[in-house]
This record gives C-alpha cells, structure tokens and sequence, in this order.
C-alpha cells in the first residue's frame, strides 16, 4: 500500500470525524437527542473528558494526562505508519494501523482545541467530580472555554437497537433490571479505532504478516555447451 493512499484515508475519517463534531457543537443544544432512523438510530449531543464511548478519566488531572498521552500516540503513529509503509505490512495491517490512528488524531483534536476556540463546553465539577453541562448554543470565540489540552471530547452516535427490556431473573447481579443495547453514545473516530482494533483481532495471524524482499541469486551466464559429461560445480 502506498504511503498517499494512507495519508488520504486518514485525512478522510478526519475531515468526516471533525465535520460533524462541529455541526453537532453548533447546532444542537448539550444534551439534544434527534431521531435519525427510527428510534434505534439517533444523534444525542454529549461530551466527555477524552476517553471512547463517554467513559470518565480521573478529572482535571486524569483529563490532562489522557491528552498528552493520546498527543504521544499519534507522534509515534505517525512515525510506526511511515514504517511499516516502507517496510512492505500487509495491506489489511495497514488500513487497521490508519483506522486507529485516524480516530486517535481525531479525538486528540477535540483535547488539544476544542477548549480554546469554542465559547461553551461541559466541565467538572471539582467536589462531586460529576459532568456539567451548558445553557445554549456553543459559538466559536477567541475567549475559550478551557485552556489548551483541556477541551472536551464531542459524542453524538447513539443505537439503542434493544430499549428498556428486562433481563430475566436468572441472570447474576443484573437480574430483574432494565437495560440498553447499545446504550453507548461515540463518534466516528471512537468508530475508527474500534474497527481497526476488532479486524486486527479477529485477522491477526494473517494481517500481522508482512512482505519481505524476495532475495535475488545471482546468476553466471556461459556460452559452455553442457553435455552429460560436463562437470558443473
């Protein structure tokens, strides 16, 4: 595979991944639920410290260290890509490599930006450590709502398939509950890097295999005419 292919597929899931980050910020309200298809497909409006699917991360701190250990990851991606680019990796390997480096660079985005060009953006609260949300429309401004690194994630995929069912009474912990499936809400780029993981999970004897150089034997051409009695050492 070659190394601009790569480039564009990444360049690809970002621009869809950031696109719709910032029509989500700017349009809906936090917190906003809308119908796609159905009920079992629907863009819900949150936002979370940095971490896939909604999951918390320590706070301020947490949040802090999350970010520059996601800015570590893509300046090493950037440089594994390049590698095993010229190195020859199988091309599935490589499509995963970029899946998962494109939602890595997409999110890390969020982190690094979003707290600093918008005017409104989720907080938490130091004593409760809950999630706080925001009143209105979220606006781009030189006056930001976080520092650098500080910004928050933006989440909008939303498919419940299975809604408010009971699970029977026989099944531990949870027994006699409600729940959800799939009660997650992500974006494209939490996407891309769960598709790149779970291909490479489930192909991984074959996509972790690479192309090495063939080796060349070196020939020795003669215009000796060889008979049966012709020693050829």
């Amino acid at each position: 595979m070659k190394l601009k292919h790569l480039v564009i597929l990444i360049a690809l899931i970002v621009i869809a991944d950031q696109s719709l980050k910032i029509w989500i910020k700017t349009t809906f309200l936090y917190g906003e639920e809308r119908n796609v298809l159905g009920t079992w497909f629907r863009l819900n409006f949150i936002e979370n410290e940095g971490m896939a699917y909604g999951w918390k991360f320590g706070g301020a701190w947490g949040k802090l260290a999350l970010t520059i250990f996601r800015l570590g990851a893509v300046i090493f991606g950037t440089w594994y890509l390049g590698r095993i680019v010229k190195k020859g990796y199988h091309k599935g390997f490589i499509i995963c490599a970029g899946l998962i480096y494109a939602g890595a660079l997409g999110n890390l985005i969020d982190s690094l930006f979003y707290g600093i060009i918008f005017d409104k953006g989720m907080f938490i609260e130091p004593i409760s450590m809950t999630q706080i949300g925001y009143d209105g429309l979220a606006k781009f401004s030189s006056k930001g709502y976080a520092s650098v690194l500080h910004g928050n994630v933006v989440d909008m995929l939303y498919f419940p398939i299975i809604q408010n069912k009971t699970l029977p009474n026989w099944v531990p912990v949870w027994g006699g509950e409600r729940f959800t499936f799939f009660s997650a809400i992500f974006n494209i780029a939490d996407a891309s890097i769960s598709i790149g993981v779970i291909t490479l999970l489930l192909f991984q004897r074959k996509l972790f295999k690479h192309h090495l150089p063939e080796e060349t034997v070196p020939s020795i051409e003669t215009n000796t005419t060889v008979t049966d009695k012709t020693q050829v050492s």
